[in-house]
């Protein structure tokens, strides 16, 4: 039972959503937190919800994991862990909770799901989806076994559960070169994002067989746009992730994972940064980072930005969006994604 003595499946009832100044008081340090990069007239509109939900969290014994990729006010706001995929994965197995809220998209749900199969999992819109998650399907993973007999599959989180089942490791984008290089194979299979395997087979000796999957927002970043930025302004610093085309790592200063670069603009800690990558992590990181002017040419992520304060009121609310994943295909998920998560 939860610390507030609510059943974990009971409707609670809707919280008064009106601002006052003496809510304006007890929020006021959470709001510092991102003070930077919200303006202040939109804070009246968000701190009620942000209130609601961290209450509704005690009362729900729930813990909310938030991408880079989130919004300032649900990433600094209400949640309590925040990172990459690879990040949000490794805590999934370790948070102490009875219901995890993932903010995120589905793939990311239904990791913390198959990680923590006793855990209520919740997803505040079950349309987010991912491009890349919906670019392969574990039929065509089967096809690409029977192809090529004894390659590995080396399997990008951003994919489905049932994709995960068919792998042999999974991988992020801030560990890919080190997975690929822990096998000690002469080639892999790496799916489904065709950018990233790009970039790893210029970081290893290792043969990278690819699918033909990408990121709708990274791959809207050109080669041009950053040429462009940069004689726009020649001390500008260009930090990219490596789902970006290669024209456009090409004209990067750094690739890296979102924390990578998160890392890399900490370590900076001044100067002009161009974040090719969504655009609310640059809005994020600069909550964190006040000595470093960004430079944002912004793409967002739509399925990202389906998860809203409001929605997360309402999942907690009444335990809507629960992602299940069969049984069977948890067993079998489960040892690539522990089999990624074990390479340091």
């Amino acid at each position: 039972m939860p610390v507030g003595g609510v059943s974990p499946f009971a409707r609670l009832p809707r919280p008064d959503l009106t601002f006052t100044p003496a809510m304006a008081d007890r929020t006021a340090h959470i709001y510092g937190r991102m003070a930077r990069v919200v303006p202040a007239v939109e804070w009246p509109v968000f701190a009620p919800y942000v209130e609601a939900i961290n209450h509704l969290k005690k009362e729900r014994n729930a813990v909310i994991l938030a991408h880079n990729y989130q919004t300032p006010e649900i990433f600094h706001g209400v949640a309590d862990i925040v990172g990459d995929s690879l990040q949000l994965a490794r805590e999934a197995t370790r948070v102490d909770a009875d219901v995890i809220v993932q903010c995120g998209v589905h793939f990311m749900a239904e990791t913390s799901k198959i990680l923590s199969p006793a855990k209520t999992v919740l997803i505040p819109d079950m349309k987010a989806g991912c491009s890349l998650a919906s670019s392969i399907t574990g039929e065509d993973v089967r096809l690409l076994k029977r192809a090529y007999p004894g390659v590995p599959v080396v399997t990008y989180v951003n994919t489905s559960a049932d994709v995960k089942a068919e792998s042999d490791i999974c991988c992020t984008s801030s560990n890919a070169v080190k997975i690929v290089e822990s096998l000690g194979v002469p080639r892999v299979l790496f799916l489904p994002d065709k950018y990233l395997a790009k970039w790893v087979a210029s970081q290893t000796s290792v043969e990278i067989i690819a699918w033909h999957g990408a990121c709708e927002v990274h791959e809207r970043f050109t080669g041009e746009e950053l040429r462009a930025y940069r004689a726009a302004d020649p001390d500008v610093r260009i930090i990219a992730h490596p789902e970006c085309p290669p024209d456009v790592i090409a004209e990067a200063d750094f690739t890296g994972s979102t924390a990578h670069m998160i890392e890399w603009v900490k370590k900076a800690g001044h100067g002009r940064v161009l974040l090719v990558t969504e655009c609310s992590m640059a809005s994020n990181v600069a909550a964190e980072a006040p000595g470093v002017d960004f430079i944002k040419p912004c793409n967002l992520c739509p399925h990202m930005k389906r998860i809203t304060l409001p929605k997360i009121l309402d999942c907690l609310l009444d335990m809507s969006g629960e992602v299940l994943v069969d049984p069977s295909i948890i067993e079998r998920a489960r040892l690539p994604i522990e089999r990624m998560i074990a390479v340091r």
